[in-house]
């Protein structure tokens, strides 16, 4: 069984290597990536009670799953929602299990906090995770529309 637990602070850096995973093809790197920031935003989301860090090792400093999951808005159609912003699996550790192990963790959290309900969006072209997202047996499934704003 894979062993889900929170981040701790002194895994940061360790955790911004992971989004790395996310970047690689068919993922892109946003225009405004800044490892910097990114682990500002970690550390206060691994001290927040409104939001965590999820993550599977094989040992010290070697991270092989990460997920990122976040209180989001309370809905008067929906009730509370949890979001998973990030999902990533070491590309050598796929079709293990982990990938599973974080998004059941990732709802028991949600729900524990009294989320009536989990999301995430995904790119068109990652038709891998969409398999797994499948198999997985989602509620419901929808098309997200983003614009970035420009200051």
């Amino acid at each position: 069984m894979t062993a889900v637990r929170d981040a701790t602070i002194d895994e940061i850096t360790d955790v911004v290597a992971t989004y790395q995973w996310l970047f690689d093809p068919p993922g892109k790197m946003p225009p405004q990536w800044d490892p910097q920031r990114a682990a500002a935003v970690l550390r206060r989301v691994i001290e927040s009670s409104q939001a965590t860090v999820l993550v599977v090792d094989e040992g010290p400093g070697a991270l092989v799953g990460m997920c990122t999951v976040y209180l989001d808005i309370e809905s008067a159609r929906f009730g509370q929602r949890a979001w998973v912003e990030d999902l990533a699996v070491h590309p050598n550790r796929r079709s293990l299990g982990i990938g599973k192990a974080l998004l059941d963790a990732a709802k028991d959290w949600a729900a524990r906090r009294g989320a009536e309900h989990l999301e995430l969006d995904s790119s068109d072209a990652r038709a891998d995770a969409h398999r797994f997202y499948n198999r997985e047996s989602p509620s419901w499934q929808s098309r997200t529309f983003g614009w970035e704003l420009r200051r």
